[in-house]
């Protein structure tokens, strides 16, 4: 038996390859793991993942983030949210040692510091400071004037109180010249001030006596500067008593019937040292004296003269003891305006209906409170004495401008000298329309009052009242939406079963020119809330019902 030699088959030994390191080494198999895995690796890395898959990686990274603390907007977790409207700051105003440690973190206020504390700024959160009298000192508008427009019951009269209480303090006294409700007695009274009556049988009113400082004039050394002041007085003297006598006769008074006024004023009182009254003006007239003759030019012809004269004759009789307004202009005057003292003329005691009495009173007591700044003003500058400054409140102009259309021409006239007089002026009515009047020219000048205006503060108005007002200075249509939106009455409380307070209550815009106007909501105190009660009328006295509210 042949044994053949057959060697042990052996396994084929394993390629070895080297490895990165000299000191390893690595299978082919090994190596072709490797491979496989960097191949994978590269082929992963070219392929881009889809825009879907993108946004989810996004969004489960940004919810983890979330869940670990909050974004900018809040919480965005099951039972958050995050905010989707973030409100601006509230804005705060102090001086550098209340704020300094806050620094850099503050920022400055759109509204200046300077005047009358208002109210509170309704988006920014600050305090808005305005009035017609101290802006004007600062240079920040043109003239002391102001004008409030606004309906009933929202607030016009408590805002105009507040700039009187404020500036009273600051050293300006203020003039109330005609309160028809009234509405700031209470307030004159409690600053120790003056309250004058004025009604068919609560005192009388003359006209042509413009008050006791008019003999203080004579003291005025310069003859230059004593001559022009005492003919400022005749000429106010004669305005008034021709606004009266127009007001009275329901037409403007001819040339020759004004000239006839003034003459038969110098008649009676060459010197201002004697005041005559009403009966007496209509005595001389009727007496045809040689000088008013000869500015008649009746040419010695008594009937001639009678005719040219009748009209006065007739208004001279209706402002006597014996005409519609009683005594009221026919004796002289009970109480005269005290210098630096704060006065007001009630005359609430005038039926709304009587439209005439108003207007005439409203004449008077206007003229009379303007003669006696002038007067002082004089007496300052002739005797070297420093001036006071007045603040003139014409409430409720639509009584005047109703009564009579002839007191626009007063009014104008009235309202255009106070800057260099010193006076300062608010002028308040409930809408625009107030000052459309029967022809287009006096529409002009009434609504030259409120474009002369440097301060015009806007309350709630109807919506038909934007396009008056447009044609005045410009609104933006957020503007126009927050003025038509605070005319909306208020509400019913369900709880309590009455009406909540109305929403533009308090709120206003104040407007500077054609700038973007500031929206404000004045707040009272509790100091002012009983000098701001309008509704006194309603109050129940009797025990069984107690009081309103």
């Amino acid at each position: 038996m042949t044994v053949l030699n057959r060697k042990k088959r052996q396994r084929p030994r394993a390629e070895v390859v080297p490895a990165v390191s000299g000191s390893m080494r690595l299978t082919a198999k090994e190596a072709k793991a490797l491979q496989r895995h960097v191949a994978e690796e590269e082929r992963a890395s070219r392929k881009r993942p889809s825009a879907l898959r993108q946004w989810m990686e996004n969004t489960r990274e940004a919810r983890a983030k979330t869940l670990e603390r909050p974004g900018a907007r809040g919480w965005n977790v099951a039972g958050g949210g995050p905010a989707g409207y973030i409100e601006s700051p509230i804005e705060s105003q102090g001086t550098s040692v209340q704020v300094c440690g806050l620094w850099p973190f503050v920022a400055g206020s759109s509204t200046p510091m300077v005047g009358v504390p208002l109210g509170n700024h309704l988006r920014r959160g600050t305090t808005v400071c305005a009035d017609p009298i101290m802006w004007f000192l600062a240079n920040l508008v043109l003239q002391p004037s102001a004008f409030v427009l606004g309906r009933p019951g929202l607030g016009k009269s408590s805002l105009m109180r507040r700039i009187v209480t404020i500036l009273q303090a600051w050293g300006v006294t203020p003039l109330v010249l005609s309160d028809t409700k009234p509405d700031y007695v209470p307030l004159i009274s409690a600053m120790d001030g003056q309250v004058i009556e004025v009604a068919r049988g609560r005192g009388h009113l003359n006209p042509l006596d413009l008050g006791p400082l008019v003999q203080e004039l004579r003291e005025i050394p310069e003859q230059r500067a004593r001559h022009a002041a005492l003919e400022e007085m005749r000429g106010r003297r004669l305005t008034v008593l021709s606004g009266l006598v127009s007001l009275v006769l329901d037409r403007k008074l001819d040339a020759h019937e004004t000239a006839l006024l003034s003459e038969t004023l110098r008649v009676l009182d060459p010197d201002l040292e004697n005041t005559p009254v009403i009966g007496d003006v209509g005595a001389l007239i009727e007496s045809r004296h040689d000088r008013l003759r000869a500015i008649a030019l009746d040419r010695g012809d008594d009937k001639y003269y009678d005719e040219r004269v009748s009209g006065l004759l007739d208004a001279c009789t209706a402002l006597g003891p014996n005409g519609p307004f009683g005594d009221l202009f026919a004796e002289p005057t009970s109480e005269h305006l005290k210098p630096g003292v704060p006065a007001v003329f009630d005359i609430s005691g005038i039926d709304d209906g009587d439209k005439t009495m108003g207007a005439a009173i409203q004449t008077v007591c206007w003229g009379l409170g303007s003669a006696m700044v002038s007067a002082e003003k004089h007496l300052a500058s002739g005797l070297g004495q420093d001036q006071r400054h007045y603040l003139l409140i014409m409430d409720e102009m639509w009584r005047m401008l109703r009564a009579s259309e002839q007191m626009v021409y007063f009014l104008d006239s009235l309202t255009r000298l106070n800057r260099t007089l010193g006076i300062g002026q608010i002028m308040c009515t409930h809408t625009m329309g107030d000052l459309k009047l029967s022809s287009d020219h006096l529409t002009e000048i009434a609504w030259g009052f409120v474009e002369r205006s440097a301060m015009v503060f806007l309350g709630g108005l109807a919506e038909r009242e934007m396009g008056n007002l447009e044609e005045v200075f410009m609104l933006s249509q957020d503007e126009k939406s927050m003025i038509t939106d605070w005319s909306a009455e208020g509400g019913i409380n369900p709880d309590t079963n009455r009406a909540a307070a109305p929403p533009g209550l308090g709120k206003f815009i104040l407007k500077i020119g054609k700038k973007p106007g500031i929206p404000f909501q004045s707040v009272m105190t509790s100091v002012e809330r009983h000098v701001n009660d309008t509704n006194q009328a309603w109050t129940v006295t009797t025990g069984r019902r107690g009081k309103r509210g």
